[in-house]
């Protein structure tokens, strides 16, 4: 049996930290139609979760009109549980957004009640991090505290140091992705992420390995103590994404 998180979060019928690693499936549409009709596809596959990536939606900028794009989507997902992540673009985010913007958009889909989960990057200024984690805790909203790498896979140490900087600063869930070199740099990030689940990290943790060296990590990442994995449904939205089907089938060997 994998180790799991001392600290468990339960969103809905979701257990980050549990027996079984959760799965989740991106939605990157442009607007509202093509993101209303993906959340329908990505509905019948069942995931655990789904994640609106809304820097990718063309009028990110006018918050109403996302308002009215996140009670559609809402209610067309059911009761799955909503991840809503405004990416910021030096660690990935498909547009550059203005930090006043940003900071609009995730309080005021917060306050809406209609995410349960919010995704922001530590790379941001400390009192940006903040507010968002106070409007969370007045909201009900869990904490993804997050770190990208697209360029290198950091050392062992320093993998472990950033998961537990994610808990130090309040998150209810750490999370980091890395770029790998070679087989190497993926064998560290479980290697880390191990130490991370085993030793002072106690909230539930999200870690990966991009890249096509990196895609074991989506599948057995849960054995090394990561608890959520993203898989492709419609579009992925970060290298090295397995479509959720294949996903399954292997993880099904693994977490039996």
């Amino acid at each position: 049996m994998r180790v799991q998180s001392e600290n468990k979060v339960i969103v809905k019928n979701c257990v980050f930290g549990g027996p079984i690693p959760l799965i989740c499936l991106p939605l990157v549409a442009k607007d509202r139609s093509a993101l209303l009709r993906q959340a329908a596809e990505l509905t019948q596959l069942d995931p655990d979760l789904l994640e609106w990536r809304i820097d990718g939606y063309a009028q990110v900028e006018d918050t109403s009109t996302c308002l009215e794009a996140l009670n559609a989507l809402k209610a067309v997902m059911g009761s799955i549980p909503l991840i809503l992540t405004c990416r910021i673009h030096r660690e990935g985010g498909f547009q550059e957004i203005s930090q006043e913007t940003r900071m609009k958009l995730i309080t005021a889909t917060m306050e809406t009640g209609g995410v349960e989960i919010v995704d922001v990057e530590m790379c941001n200024e400390p009192a940006f991090i903040e507010k968002v984690k106070e409007i969370a805790q007045t909201y009900g909203t869990r904490l993804i505290l997050s770190y990208h790498n697209f360029d290198e896979t950091p050392d062992e140490t320093a993998i472990h140091d950033k998961l537990l900087e994610a808990q130090e600063k309040g998150a209810d869930i750490a999370k980091l992705a890395v770029m790998p070199r070679n087989y190497a740099d993926v064998l560290t990030l479980l290697g880390a992420t191990l130490k991370a689940r085993t030793g002072a990290v106690n909230v539930p943790i999200i870690t990966m390995s991009m890249g096509s060296e990196g895609g074991v990590t989506r599948v057995a990442g849960g054995l090394f103590g990561s608890d959520l994995t993203f898989a492709i449904g419609k579009e992925s939205s970060a290298p090295g994404q397995i479509p959720i089907g294949e996903l399954r089938q292997a993880m099904s060997v693994l977490y039996k």
